[in-house]
């Protein structure tokens, strides 16, 4: 759910007791879809319009900064641009010249730190949230991004502190609520989880990752009927979430019907051969579709 952001005026919308509790019954658990949730997250390292990394709005772009070459503002969307297409080399060249023009452009330091995160070096994209929070204390985007790469890490109170942070500054903004419930969550905190999904899903109503976190909680609080619901508007929201249709399988395996839960497994794994939940749902159901 990170976002690259272009200017401050036009910011875009990036387990205890209860679930060994859970387990019963089946062979992996629901904490192994808990844990999913946690580490496959469904964050987009940059969510622009698939225009916006389009080759004709590139060079476009391209055409402002021929005209316009000290113009930091031009770097840093054409490098949110490359970064939509998938060219990060030149994305990150984009924002380091977006910053040499101006250092103290919090946006591009944002920006380029998802980068970053997308080629792996947690470390730098620490550093360049760090650099923007240092000139803009304020800027929840920073604060969010920073509490996601804590979060991933385990190193879950300072996570907590950007996002209660975040928060504070914008009550509006979806994303620290939704990754404020993921922590509670882990920690098996599920009411209040259920309190940071359900506002995050009243900010941001299309999205499908607060939906399947807070059918989790409703999982691990044996309240199957409106965790099935959650994971089916899930679905409807979007059909290439991988994690969706696995936690829906989850639910059907949960009522015993295996012929269900398998064939949603199943679209899980071709949707993400990689997602373990499913993975190990299809193991224990194969065959009974």
């Amino acid at each position: 759910m990170d976002q690259i952001r272009t200017d401050d005026g036009r910011r875009r919308r990036d387990a205890g007791a209860g679930m060994r509790r859970l387990a019963v019954g089946l062979v992996c658990g629901v904490a192994l879809f808990i844990g999913g949730c946690q580490t496959n997250t469904t964050e987009s390292v940059f969510q622009l319009d698939t225009a916006q990394g389009s080759e004709e709005n590139i060079t476009s772009l391209s055409e402002v900064i021929a005209r316009n070459p000290n113009d930091p503002e031009a770097y840093n969307t054409r490098g949110a641009a490359y970064g939509k297409a998938g060219q990060n080399r030149l994305a990150l060249a984009d924002f380091d010249k977006a910053i040499e023009l101006n250092p103290r452009y919090y946006q591009a330091y944002a920006n380029r730190a998802l980068v970053h995160r997308a080629n792996g070096d947690q470390l730098a994209a620490v550093e360049d949230y760090n650099s923007a929070l240092v000139i803009d204390p304020d800027y929840e985007v920073a604060l969010i991004g920073r509490g996601n790469i804590y979060r991933q890490a385990g190193r879950l109170d300072e996570a907590l502190i950007d996002y209660n942070r975040a928060i504070s500054i914008n009550t509006t903004e979806p994303r620290a609520y939704h990754n404020r419930g993921l922590i509670r969550q882990l920690r098996g905190n599920h009411t209040e989880a259920i309190e940071d999904f359900s506002r995050a899903i009243s900010l941001s109503p299309r999205s499908p990752e607060p939906y399947n976190g807070r059918g989790l909680s409703y999982v691990a609080l044996g309240d199957d009927e409106n965790a099935f619901t959650d994971f089916n508007t899930a679905i409807d929201l979007d059909k290439s979430v991988a994690e969706s249709w696995s936690n829906q399988a989850l639910i059907y395996e949960r009522r015993g019907d295996r012929a269900r839960a398998s064939r949603s497994y199943r679209q899980a794994t071709q949707l993400d051969p990689l997602y373990e939940p499913a993975k190990a749902g299809l193991a224990r159901t194969r065959g009974s579709s």
